[in-house]
């Protein structure tokens, strides 16, 4: 049965149009009117002068099981995965495959890191690499295990062993070859020179241990790389209460579960007093905003504090706290991440487009916390119950196992910064 969407406000993934109306039909958008597009035998939704969104994208998360499910249950329609292992990126593309109560996923598999380079203390032994000439097998591998981009880990910083420039440059162009993306993972304005130096494609997290100057941002512009700064974690790496704030918001907190609740409103493990201020994480998205960089709306879910699906919005709040314009932000997670992922089919409300489409009750150009209030969610044309997902006792035992390898690496990351070493004196 095709349904049409009537008396709606339609965000394209970039712009406010004059339609008031979209039709879908077997999965895809068949019409975008100012009138009424309903033919007859359709199923009409009134949207009540509510705002008709593209479906979400969450341009960084990491798999977990129930991911997905979740995801959707907040308007993701889509989960771009930033590093998992073979097991958890082949289970996730078959569910996302079988199943439209899930969101569709697309993975960078197992990045590419140092031995006992992050994230090692993560995950379970995963294959990693030490020289530039073993790059191509490593780009190859990971294709055959079905990973859609590869993630390169700049470990510029000190704190754990790192690739070096010239072997991330391999990388780059191994993977450039073969059509595909490079996202790189920075934890400081050093790594991100290293990586925009080595020709990546995407830089994930802004840092917050200088200011990025001026001739770096430029850098990035000029080359056409986009960052995907996930505020949504650094805040609460950096001491800020952003998993409280979206528990407290009752248009999230309904469709959360206790569970993850409960998680949301728990202290995340302290990095201690040498960190730098979160502020200076806002100014730097700031100085990237003003200098035209492509930004990417992620969460780096599931780290303390963060929820999938539900820190998306969280996120998108801090990006116009940045200084965005709602219409941009929105775009951060739409239009642009589907554009440099080479998503064509989704991202945006458009006929041939796939019918992944979220209304909400208020109008998140004017305020973009209304991007919360969700009436409804399609998902290539299927709707979502927003009631269904609910944590299952395993996934909660997987949370706490995960939550404890957490806080492993902020133990070490405390005792490096603060000039020790696992068995060694000052």
């Amino acid at each position: 049965m095709a349904t049409t969407i009537v008396n709606a406000k339609v965000f394209d993934g970039t712009t406010t149009r004059d339609w008031t109306s979209v039709r879908f039909a077997d999965g895809l958008v068949t019409a975008c009117s100012p009138t009424s597009a309903a033919l007859e035998g359709d199923e009409v939704v009134d949207a009540g002068g509510g705002t008709l969104l593209p479906g979400l994208l969450d341009a960084h998360a990491h798999l977990f099981p129930g991911a997905l499910a979740q995801s959707l249950t907040f308007g993701v329609t889509t989960v771009l995965d930033m590093f998992s292992t073979p097991d958890l990126l082949a289970a996730a593309k078959e569910q996302a495959g079988s199943r439209p109560d899930v969101a569709d996923v697309r993975s960078a598999g197992v990045g590419a890191t140092a031995p006992g380079g992050h994230p090692s203390m993560m995950y379970a032994p995963f294959p990693t690499l030490t020289s530039a000439d073993q790059a191509e097998r490593f780009v190859a591998d990971r294709v055959a295990e079905g990973s859609d981009y590869l993630k390169v880990v700049s470990g510029v910083g000190g704190l754990w062993p790192s690739l070096d420039a010239g072997t991330i440059a391999a990388l780059v162009t191994a993977t450039h070859a073969r059509g595909l993306l490079v996202v790189a993972h920075v934890s400081s304005t050093a790594g991100v020179a290293e990586v925009v130096s080595a020709g990546v494609d995407v830089i994930a997290h802004v840092p917050a241990d200088t200011v990025l100057d001026d001739a770096l941002v430029a850098r990035i512009a000029e080359a056409g790389i986009a960052v995907g700064p996930t505020l949504a974690t650094i805040e609460n790496t950096l001491g800020e209460r952003g998993g409280a704030a979206v528990a407290g918001d009752p248009r999230l907190a309904e469709a959360l579960g206790d569970t993850w609740r409960r998680r949301l409103t728990a202290d995340a493990p302290a990095l201690g007093s040498r960190m730098p201020p979160y502020s200076r994480a806002e100014d730097n998205v700031r100085r990237l905003a003003d200098a035209g960089v492509t930004l990417l709306a992620g969460t780096d879910a599931p780290n303390p504090g963060t929820v999938f699906g539900a820190s998306l919005h969280r996120e998108l709040e801090l990006l116009v706290r940045c200084g965005l314009s709602p219409a941009r932000a929105l775009a951060a997670a739409t239009a642009e991440p589907a554009r440099v992922f080479g998503l064509p089919d989704r991202g945006a409300i458009a006929v041939g487009g796939r019918a992944d489409l979220v209304l909400v009750s208020g109008d998140p150009l004017a305020d973009i916390t209304a991007t919360r209030a969700i009436e409804r969610i399609w998902r290539a044309g299927t709707a979502c119950d927003r009631r269904a997902f609910v944590a299952s006792g395993a996934e909660a035992e997987q949370l706490d196992a995960f939550d404890a390898q957490v806080a492993k690496v902020v133990a070490a990351v405390r005792e490096r910064r603060s000039g020790f070493a696992p068995g060694r004196a000052r």
